[in-house]
């Protein structure tokens, strides 16, 4: 196949997407856009101003009074305002799959990353993107592995970052947020039924990279 313009990358927390997706771009010259962010960083504002996060009406008001912008090198913009570093915060992560379920909530962001979308040369990675982002993407990859795996990944970026962490509490918050966001009504986490699935236990994130150039014939 020729080089896809839109390519959409799909899968569960700490599947490796955002890093594989990153890199496809860069070696592509694509534009890259990872939606998870965007969740986080609505996550972040509805935490600091102590929102209900079981409330998704105020969710989505929040969602639309909210200007949220993620630039050509992945700074994520809230109002103007670069709040990246924060979007890794324990409780943003506590917080993230509950701000995601809310419908009213992925119907504003769902719209902003199709019209990010437009134009294509892009890579857009998140949980719905082959399946409701990005129907019409020319490929679409859904990256899996094992909890356990993906567990002992989180493990080390948090670790790298300096902070306290525990291996099975890590796990336990992602098989909480494996359900949550398999279990919603709007969008749930699946692969699109023309996915390419990848199975990303025991392999690099170059390997994984080379598995989807392969797929669009150029090679690793």
């Amino acid at each position: 196949m020729s080089i896809p313009s839109t390519i959409a990358i799909d899968g569960p927390v700490a599947s490796g997407k955002s890093t594989v997706g990153a890199c496809l771009a860069r070696r592509l010259g694509y534009r890259y856009v990872d939606t998870g962010t965007m969740y986080r960083a609505l996550a972040l504002v509805a935490v600091r101003l102590g929102i209900d996060l079981e409330d998704e009406g105020e969710l989505e008001r929040l969602a639309r009074e909210t200007s949220i912008d993620v630039t050509a090198d992945s700074k994520v913009l809230v109002n103007g305002r670069d709040v990246s570093a924060g979007l890794t915060r324990r409780e943003v992560e506590a917080a993230v799959s509950l701000v995601a379920r809310a419908a009213g909530v992925r119907q504003v962001l769902v719209a902003q990353q199709r019209q990010m979308a437009q134009g294509g040369s892009v890579v857009m990675v998140g949980r719905d993107i082959g399946t409701t982002v990005m129907p019409d993407a020319e490929l679409k990859v859904y990256l899996g592995a094992s909890p356990q795996e993906r567990a002992r990944r989180r493990y080390s970026e948090v670790v790298k970052r300096g902070e306290a962490a525990q291996l099975p509490d890590i796990l336990a918050d992602l098989e909480r947020r494996d359900r949550i966001d398999s279990e919603r009504l709007i969008s749930p986490l699946q692969p699109a039924a023309d996915a390419v699935v990848i199975d990303t236990n025991g392999l690099t994130i170059e390997q994984v990279i080379a598995q989807i150039m392969g797929i669009m014939g150029e090679g690793p």
